[in-house]
């Protein structure tokens, strides 16, 4: 009896001790797990801090002081003085602004989709075991680091009506008849899009390749053996597999298109006439040589909505096919 009661009180304290222990050590581990977790924040807020003091700065900063430049009357001398909404009245009588406006649509409406189609055929193309694909694919991105000064000004000599070597070509299948280009209202903003499309589908081309590459080829055995046929394979295994990557590069080609201005001012100057002004060139031209910079954040604010809205629109309709 007596040593049974020893036996017992002797194991109480080593029980009790064992709790002791063990809430000591998930303690220190909680300690730790939180050291290296600030550490790991620490680290990441000084990697990205540069990036994103530039980008508050540079970026940032000016978009919110243009939304109130944009109610206000400044020529860059001396302090914005609000004009209320003096700007936005100018705005919706100016024929020049909604020409640029149509136009920038125009120029987004057939660039996206054929840049798009371009780029993701390229890149299923390059994606097989094709025979020097490492070439084709550099050769596809080259013209995305190419000067844009330099290529406008070979373009501009290829799109020559009369010299031109495209004209030619096509005169040799109409017997003589040929577009006259960057020459006229009609054919000039059709050539801009050409040229933007040869620019950027070899960019746009890299990142749908990196995402082919992520689809496991497994699926593609397996529904071969199921019978499934190439183009079977592309709809029900390609597409769904690319939906993430497509998404991304939708966003990324629509916002660039609605800011395009690099292209039209090198290669046409906004002409002829006013058939290829877009909207960023004609803030540019109200800023910078016109020295309104009021009317020039009110332009720009109309560009910024504009890739908002669309940028939104195509968030909620991905996140329903995504359900």
């Amino acid at each position: 009896m007596s040593h049974s009661a020893t036996s017992v009180a002797g194991r109480k304290p080593t029980n009790g001790g064992a709790k002791v222990i063990g809430s000591d050590n998930s303690k220190e581990l909680n300690r730790a797990f939180q050291t290296v977790h600030r550490r790991n924040i620490r680290n990441g807020l000084i990697f990205i801090a540069p990036n994103f003091v530039g980008f508050a700065v540079l970026i940032l900063a000016p978009v919110c002081s243009m939304f109130y430049i944009a109610f206000s009357e400044w020529s860059a001398f001396g302090d914005p003085t609000f004009n209320g909404l003096a700007n936005w009245k100018r705005l919706a009588k100016d024929d020049l602004f909604w020409a640029s406006f149509w136009q920038t649509l125009y120029y987004a409406v057939v660039h996206i989709p054929l840049t798009l189609a371009i780029a993701f055929g390229l890149a299923v193309l390059l994606n097989t075991k094709l025979k020097g694909r490492a070439f084709f694919r550099t050769a596809a991105y080259f013209p995305y680091i190419t000067s844009i000064v330099a290529a406008a000004q070979v373009w501009n000599m290829m799109f020559d009506p009369n010299s031109g070597p495209i004209n030619q070509f096509i005169r040799v299948f109409t017997g003589g008849a040929a577009p006259g280009w960057l020459s006229t209202t009609q054919w000039a903003m059709p050539a801009v899009i050409v040229v933007g499309t040869w620019r950027e589908v070899g960019y746009f081309m890299i990142l749908l390749l990196a995402g082919l590459q992520t689809i496991p080829t497994e699926l593609y055995e397996a529904a071969r053996v199921d019978g499934a046929n190439g183009w079977q394979q592309f709809w029900k295994i390609t597409v769904p597999m690319m939906r993430p990557t497509l998404f991304f590069v939708l966003v990324t080609m629509t916002i660039g298109s609605f800011r395009v201005l690099d292209l039209t001012l090198v290669m046409t100057a906004g002409g002829p006439g006013t058939s290829t002004m877009v909207i960023a060139q004609y803030a540019y031209r109200v800023a910078f040589e016109e020295q309104e910079f009021g009317y020039s954040s009110s332009v720009s604010l109309v560009l910024f909505a504009m890739c908002m809205i669309v940028t939104i629109i195509q968030f909620v309709y991905n996140n329903i096919k995504e359900k």
